[in-house]
């Protein structure tokens, strides 16, 4: 599967809304059972997911994940038996993992599919880098709103106290060896100019794509992560001369300004690569016109 940028939660007792996802351009659809369903139709939504599903084997095309509710509610049993269920191809995103115990326990009910964790406390973010290094942990993110309640940020605080947490969880993914992490969502669906720039800075920060509420705030997520042109030109001469110097057989690469260049420098660049392929060129600024 190419580079994941997008994922679109949708709630799992709206099988409609489900169906429409996965005729989306999200990369990931992630039917929901958690945070988008209310108590009283926490069964609903579980009918609803292995419903879609047994229209939609293969996810219609895409990568689908069921988000189950957190180990220490009355209906993640119920919701792991229904993963469980699944084709193996249906990931599980689990909220609120504080520990790599966490992740064992819904692995011994689930099996091998890819558990992609939420941490959305204290303990989680302590745990970090423990929690992404255990056994079949796919992905990690924030659970940015019950973060910021479990810390009592408030204000100003809110960007502030998160800052730090963002930041320790690019490092322990990066340090486990898993992709960087998508960035929580954009929960003001009007303000499509801030989802724009919130972006621009997580992508400064080593995020990679955005998890998504609506449809109409993938294409802004895209275009936020789309390198510019100079930045793509810059990570060809970088990929260019590394090949350069493999073929006349050098372990050393020099850019034409006599710059050298290490190995980070070379990732950097093949993920500002990757993240081109995905995007596609940016779009040409329209002639002035008379």
């Amino acid at each position: 599967m190419s580079l994941v940028l997008t994922l679109l939660y949708v709630p799992a007792d709206r099988p409609d809304r489900a169906e429409k996802a996965l005729a989306s351009s999200a990369d990931v659809v992630i039917l929901d059972l958690e945070d988008a369903v209310a108590p009283s139709a926490k069964d609903a939504a579980r009918s609803g997911a292995a419903s879609v599903l047994s229209s939609f084997p293969s996810g219609g095309g895409r990568e689908v994940q069921v988000r189950v509710n957190a180990p220490s509610t009355p209906w993640s049993a119920d919701d792991l038996a229904l993963v469980a269920g699944l084709p193996p191809s249906v990931s599980v995103r689990v909220p609120k993992v504080a520990s790599p115990s966490d992740v064992a326990a819904v692995r011994s009910v689930v099996g091998d599919r890819p558990v992609h964790v939420l941490l959305e406390t204290a303990a989680g973010v302590e745990a970090a880098y423990a929690i992404a290094s255990a056994p079949g942990v796919a992905s990690i993110g924030l659970g940015e709103a019950d973060l910021a309640s479990d810390l009592g940020l408030s204000g100003q605080g809110v960007e502030d106290g998160l800052a730090w947490c963002r930041q320790r969880l690019v490092v322990a993914a990066r340090a486990a060896g898993l992709p960087a992490p998508a960035m929580a969502v954009w929960t003001d669906l009007a303000d499509t100019d801030g989802l724009a720039a919130s972006c621009v800075r997580g992508r400064g920060l080593g995020f990679v794509g955005r998890a998504a509420i609506h449809p109409k705030q993938l294409p802004v997520i895209e275009a936020a992560f789309r390198p510019a042109p100079d930045e793509v030109a810059r990570a060809e001469e970088v990929v260019t001369a590394v090949e350069a110097a493999a073929a006349a057989g050098s372990g050393t690469a020099v850019l034409p300004n006599g710059r050298f260049l290490d190995v980070a420098m070379v990732d950097q660049a093949r993920r500002v690569l990757a993240l081109a392929d995905r995007t596609g060129p940016a779009p040409r600024p329209s002639p002035d016109l008379p």
